[in-house]
């Protein structure tokens, strides 16, 4: 199990990446991220409708109710512009973070100190 903190702070990033492909509504961002990530990362609605509202309230995310196919009213997140510009900035600082663990944790490992 990861340590919530660390999702915590990558939940917007993910959120931006999922809705770039598709428009979608909470559970359903909820339900696909779960899928993607092999159920690494499960987080319910508490943690993910204030990083819809704050994303949304920034721009980068806009919102509109619509009926599903069976016929039940469910809010779509849909990427703006905006949002677009974040993900890639988003992506471009995770990927730099990323690698830089990568980095520290290989010559920590292979570092032999007497």
């Amino acid at each position: 199990m990861l340590d919530k903190q660390l999702l915590k702070g990558t939940l917007p990033t993910l959120v931006l990446s999922l809705l770039s492909g598709a428009d979608r509504y909470g559970y359903e961002l909820i339900k696909e991220m779960d899928r993607l990530s092999g159920g690494v990362f499960r987080f319910g609605e508490g943690s993910l409708y204030p990083v819809l509202h704050g994303l949304e309230r920034d721009g980068a995310l806009r919102a509109e109710w619509r009926e599903s196919d069976a016929g039940r009213r469910r809010k779509y997140y849909t990427l703006t512009p905006v949002g677009r510009t974040e993900l890639a900035r988003r992506t471009a600082e995770w990927r730099t973070f990323a690698d830089a663990i990568a980095a520290v944790l290989a010559d920590g490992k292979d570092s032999r100190h007497g």
